[in-house]
């Protein structure tokens, strides 16, 4: 719930509290791009190294004081732009860290079998927050400012470093077989992410889908509140109806797999969640419609925590444990380093164009990128392949 307070805190504290560009919007998504394309790799490579429980407490805690500058530069009078991009790159860092570290955790913790419920339960708690950190979120903006609104996901990222700290399941040793070089290990995973022929259309299609849904990263908070006239407290209502049809597809995911079976589940939600992002582009007219091209979008949400369910459930699957932190960090490049070269790259070319045209462009190219996973053997999958030897 925190995050999902940043998430759209930090675009409005730049949009309505420092007055930022189309250009300065893109630089705000992008800032990140650097730190994961820099250490992205070296983050997976040290989560097979070391144990993963205390790398998540440890980013939990650094994401906590990273963002609780924001609200003391706010009060202190010092905020900028450069602040903002500072936050974002060194929360992107953390986030890295996390997100590479916990995916490769829950495996140790839960059999193969429970892999496809697990991560539905965990999809199912993010939904949950995104349900009521919008709508919440739009109440803060106009209550306190969007700069005191983030101190709520500072103490959030508390809250989850006390809630693991509380695991008492054993962790098993990390795997005794590391290369001579970082580096080495490194080109390891590479390796195994690509010679795989699943891992290599995930990670086509993630580079590919990540570049242009960045377009709609950088724009869409500006392209919603300037060009189509729609408060932070609409805009807000409207995301969380995103949030609650992403509980539907969280509780729905496994029946989904188990009905249709895995390849064409994973697939056809990819293709959901492609065609409803041209919704957004196309709205025009009272803020009344536009709010109704907006919802509509946010209504075939439920498809996204299908998606992330299957693809994640699918990587761990077929990836060994002692390359999962590894693997897991190549696929996190190739989205949160790619999503904010995207952004970047649509702030750019709003400039020229316009906010309209480009993000219609960027839910295009966004769209299409699920023909690399039509095209590979995902397709043909009814279930979840073999564990690997």
């Amino acid at each position: 719930m925190g995050s999902t307070i940043t998430d759209s805190g930090l675009p409005y504290t730049a949009i309505l509290v420092l007055g930022a560009s189309p250009f300065q919007m893109g630089l705000l998504s992008g800032a990140g791009a650097a730190v994961i394309l820099v250490f992205g790799l070296f983050a997976g490579a040290w989560a097979d190294r070391l144990r993963r429980r205390p790398i998540l407490i440890f980013a939990d805690l650094g994401r906590a004081a990273v963002l609780g500058t924001v609200p003391l530069a706010a009060a202190l009078g010092r905020l900028s732009m450069g602040h903002l991009y500072l936050v974002a790159a060194a929360s992107s860092l953390f986030n890295l860290l996390f997100e590479v570290s916990y995916q490769a955790y829950l495996p140790t913790l839960v059999d193969r079998e429970n892999i496809v419920e697990c991560n539905s339960k965990l999809a199912l708690a993010e939904s949950i927050a995104q349900v009521t950190g919008p709508g919440l979120t739009g109440i803060l903006v106009g209550w306190i400012t969007a700069p005191k609104a983030i101190l709520f996901d500072a103490v959030s990222f508390l809250v989850s470093a006390s809630s693991l700290s509380l695991i008492r399941k054993p962790e098993p040793q990390p795997d005794r077989r590391p290369q001579p070089h970082l580096l080495g290990e490194i080109a390891e995973g590479l390796r195994a992410s690509w010679r795989d022929p699943i891992l290599q259309a995930l990670a086509k299609r993630t580079a590919t889908a990540s570049f242009f849904l960045g377009f709609a990263a950088a724009l869409y908070f500006l392209f919603a509140m300037r060009e189509l006239g729609l408060s932070a407290a609409l805009l807000g209502t409207i995301i969380s109806v995103g949030g609650a049809t992403s509980l539907a597809g969280a509780f729905a995911a496994e029946r989904l797999v188990r009905r249709f079976g895995f390849g064409r589940t994973f697939i056809g939600a990819a293709a959901v969640t492609g065609v409803t992002a041209l919704l957004p582009p196309l709205a025009h007219g009272p803020v009344a419609v536009c709010a109704i091209f907006l919802g509509t979008a946010q209504l075939f949400d439920m498809a996204w925590p299908v998606y992330n369910i299957s693809e994640l459930s699918l990587r761990q699957a077929v990836t060994p444990n002692h390359l999962l932190g590894r693997v897991n960090s190549a696929m996190h490049l190739l989205f949160r380093g790619v999503l904010p070269v995207g952004a970047l790259a649509g702030g750019m070319i709003a400039e020229v164009i316009g906010m309209r045209i480009t993000m219609f462009a960027g839910a295009l190219g966004f769209l299409l990128s699920t023909l690399w996973l039509v095209f590979s053997p995902i397709r043909h999958l009814r279930d979840l392949p073999d564990a690997p030897a």
